[in-house]
């Protein structure tokens, strides 16, 4: 194989890099919402949403094929399974203490200051000269007609060159899913048992207090 050209690239700000940015911030917003909401049903739909805009995102950045698995996937299959979930415990999540939120916010922070450090080296985002695009990308343009005989590079990638790969996806897949399926079918253990929303800090206040609440309400037998 030929050695890649070098092509001219300057990084500038379009109208590409700005939808990202709207979305990015978008997932963000969503992310925050997410962790301050205490009802359930609230939390999966938007979960749901998180996907979709995900499936967005993913599409901007031409990974149709992952877009493609994030719909299905997250604001398709998941969203049935945790609202299945739903029907066998309550709709309202515990309350957490302020130290159990501490360490897990602490976790979040390193991470995504590592995830952020590691894209400092990365290539700009459509630079010819990237490696993906100069070497890896060259290559499966150049051999998948002659290779595998499709016409499109993205099925012959995830059919043939990573075909393994996306076999071990689809078992993954597969499992996990079987997996739901006996943990929430009516033959489970905890199928038909009565569930109690968890009581918010101020009821539990009250109570304590002696005073009367008549806001809990229990999602009665299942």
């Amino acid at each position: 194989m030929a050695e890649p050209v070098i092509l001219p690239f300057e990084e500038q700000l379009s109208s590409t890099v700005l939808l990202d940015l709207s979305l990015l911030t978008l997932l963000v917003i969503c992310g925050l919402a997410m962790v301050r909401m205490r009802r359930l049903f609230g939390v999966a739909m938007l979960s749901g949403i998180y996907s979709l805009l995900s499936a967005a995102f993913f599409v901007s950045l031409d990974a149709v094929d992952v877009a493609f698995t994030e719909a299905a996937v997250g604001a398709g299959v998941s969203t049935v399974l945790v609202l299945s979930g739903m029907a066998l415990t309550s709709r309202r999540e515990t309350p957490v203490t302020r130290q159990r939120k501490l360490v897990p916010l602490v976790i979040v922070g390193i991470v995504g200051a590592a995830l952020v450090y590691a894209t400092i080296d990365m290539p700009a985002f459509g630079d010819p000269n990237a490696p993906a695009n100069a070497y890896v990308g060259q290559a499966y343009i150049e051999r998948s007609p002659e290779d595998i005989d499709v016409p499109n590079i993205v099925t012959a990638v995830l059919a043939s060159y990573r075909g393994y790969d996306t076999l071990g996806e689809t078992l993954v897949v597969f499992t996990a899913g079987l997996a739901c399926m006996l943990l929430l079918g009516s033959g489970s253990i905890r199928g038909g048992r009565r569930v109690n929303d968890p009581q918010p800090p101020e009821a539990i206040e009250r109570e304590e207090r002696g005073e009367k609440d008549d806001t809990v309400l229990s999602d009665g037998p299942r």
